[in-house]
């Protein structure tokens, strides 16, 4: 009886331990964890790195509990916020390079895109990128899924000459391509989107998948829904520490992180895939929406604007320049697999 009681006592000093060392780690996201997908990977997360920690322990706060979505960035750089579930392309204006670390118009798809960050040159320029620009920050990815909805419109677009004019809220580096076709665009939160939608200051929004669309009542303005997703083929989350906070921990607690992103990039793509087609058939059935796909003379006109935006950019900014002619060069060598190894679409 002495001897189990010594080792329950010590059980409960081991335990008392455990949780006095635990770090505890606020986490803003970009993203309402009410919204399927986008909003419910950042919960995800937490409930996986919590699951399976030792020495660290993660908290989540809904966009706007701890900073604004748009100041996220400089808040875990400045530590006043620890971590941040984001995605790089919301730094678009603060850095020329962020956009091709979370989605590039007629880029990479999920695989590619994964391929690129994890197993060639793309997560040490994304981690060169924040460095150079002195932004005291750990970066990993910790999310990805398939093609957004190319945007939601209230009247049909069936040229150029209809975006003309239109103002748009619209993401990362698409943003720049939609303006070189006359469209003035704003990079607005997810929960200001339906407000500004709905007193006219825009005319037409893209901003994720048809499930995470419709949970946002987009439908309810702009019935028009255009597909495929040309500015956004995979879409790249980042997890932000600030890297004060990580150099402290622990190879095992980092090791720990670097695990729950990893899964939860799988369970983020998966869901993805498997929940949007219901609501397509939902948005087409029951909410009055028209599916739409821009045609052939439309997406020329989308990616000839792309090049030349990318162009510019390049001549503009070395480290796009780096990043951007990194990420062709190994397109380049890729097409040997993947134009070769993968069914085309229909293949008969």
């Amino acid at each position: 009886m002495k001897i189990k009681a010594l080792a329950a006592a010590s059980l409960v000093v081991a335990s008392t331990g455990s949780a006095q060392s635990q770090e505890v780690f606020e986490m803003t996201s970009a993203f309402g964890k009410n919204l399927p997908i986008l909003g419910t990977a950042a919960v995800q997360f937490v409930e996986k790195i919590n699951g399976i920690s030792e020495g660290v322990e993660f908290e989540h706060f809904d966009p706007g509990e701890l900073v604004p979505v748009l100041e996220a960035l400089d808040a875990v750089s400045n530590g006043s916020v620890d971590a941040a579930y984001t995605t790089s392309g919301y730094w678009q204006g603060k850095m020329a390079a962020a956009g091709l670390f979370a989605a590039v118009p007629f880029g990479p798809e999920p695989g590619e895109m994964l391929a690129w960050m994890l197993y060639d040159d793309g997560l040490d320029l994304m981690r060169e990128m924040y460095e150079i620009n002195n932004y005291n920050v750990h970066v990993m990815p910790c999310g990805i899924y398939a093609p957004e909805t190319s945007g939601w419109f209230k009247n049909e677009i069936n040229s150029v000459e209809d975006l003309q004019g239109l103002n748009m809220r619209f993401f990362g580096l698409g943003a720049e391509v939609m303006q070189k076709l006359g469209v003035s665009t704003s990079l607005l939160a997810g929960g200001d989107i339906f407000p500004a939608l709905e007193r006219g200051a825009i005319d037409a929004t893209e901003f994720s998948m048809p499930i995470v669309d419709a949970n946002l009542g987009f439908y309810n303005i702009a019935k028009f829904n255009y597909f495929p997703g040309w500015h956004q083929p995979s879409t790249l989350f980042e997890l932000l520490i600030n890297k004060d906070r990580w150099e402290e921990l622990d190879e095992r607690a980092q090791k720990q992180i670097e695990i729950a992103c990893m899964a939860n990039v799988t369970d983020n793509f998966a869901e993805g895939e498997a929940k949007n087609f219901p609501a397509m058939v939902d948005n087409v059935e029951n909410r009055g929406v028209t599916i739409k796909q821009w045609d052939t003379e439309m997406l020329k006109a989308f990616e000839a604007a792309w090049l030349e935006v990318a162009g510019e950019l390049a001549a503009e900014d070395a480290h796009f320049k780096k990043s951007w002619d990194d990420l062709q060069e190994f397109r380049e060598g890729y097409a040997t697999w993947g134009n070769n190894i993968y069914l085309p679409r229909p293949w008969n």
